[in-house]
């Protein structure tokens, strides 16, 4: 991906941020203090600010991506708002983080989109814990697409369908 489009994507989900704000979204998580969240894909950083004030000082708030210039926007988001409970993570797939260490894992716009969708999923599913959330979105994919495509290397199954979200837990 190139420089231009992505700096292109990220000024359309300022956009689509200010119409609908990421904190709203967040909400059907139920994000608690002291929760560890990552956001795989997490693109420019639309989700960092809301995330790193729910998870508060104890918690922490990882934002992975493959894009090195994402990186660096969330970076900037960190730096510009004294973010202390916010990490970076470049990488297509590895997150490097322990086994059952987050609460939950946000995974919104890009799973349509991952080379190694299973691969993904056995990694977060490895990163969270027994009763960590997978919350998943993606308007790329249709309801009974995501349920299958989630759900189909019984690593997942749903517990709910929320507005924006569907919430899965591990099996």
């Amino acid at each position: 991906m190139s420089n231009i489009w992505f700096r292109l994507m990220a000024l359309e989900f300022k956009i689509r941020d200010y119409r609908s704000p990421r904190a709203n979204i967040l909400k059907e998580v139920r994000i608690k203090q002291g929760f560890h969240v990552l956001d795989f894909g997490c693109g420019p950083g639309g989700y960092v600010l809301a995330g790193s004030k729910l998870v508060g000082e104890l918690g922490k708030f990882y934002a992975l991506d493959v894009t090195p210039l994402a990186i660096k926007m969330v970076k900037n988001i960190v730096k510009k708002n004294s973010l202390k409970n916010v990490e970076t993570i470049l990488s297509e797939c590895a997150t490097g983080l322990p086994n059952e260490s987050l609460d939950v894992a946000l995974l919104y716009d890009v799973f349509h989109g991952l080379k190694n969708q299973n691969t993904v999923l056995e990694e977060l599913h490895r990163v969270l814990k027994q009763d960590g959330i997978l919350s998943f979105s993606d308007h790329h994919l249709k309801e009974p697409d995501i349920l299958s495509r989630v759900t189909e290397g019984k690593l997942f199954r749903l517990l709910k369908k929320g507005e924006h979200t569907y919430s899965f837990v591990k099996n």
